[in-house]
């Protein structure tokens, strides 16, 4: 799979640990990064089908990733 959408993400060039915060409460500054980024959406995606486990990825936390795919396999 081509993860061309990374060269357009508003995360480029941004220290790596911002996006892996101690804690879901910790999120705040990667969160806002990325409801500035315009492949925010590939990047869900991405970490949806990866099954990403750590990180903040399309602006979600690992939490909020599991009830998205809860919430797809009810409505499946």
């Amino acid at each position: 799979m081509s993860a061309t959408w990374r060269k357009q993400a508003a995360c480029r060039g941004i220290d790596p640990d911002v996006f892996y915060p101690i804690s879901d409460e910790e999120a705040g500054e990667a969160k806002s990064i990325c409801d500035q980024c315009i492949v925010r959406e590939s990047c869900l995606e991405h970490a949806l089908a990866n099954r990403e486990r750590e990180g903040i990825w399309g602006g979600t936390t690992e939490r909020e990733r599991r009830r998205i795919h809860r919430q797809r396999r009810k409505s499946a």
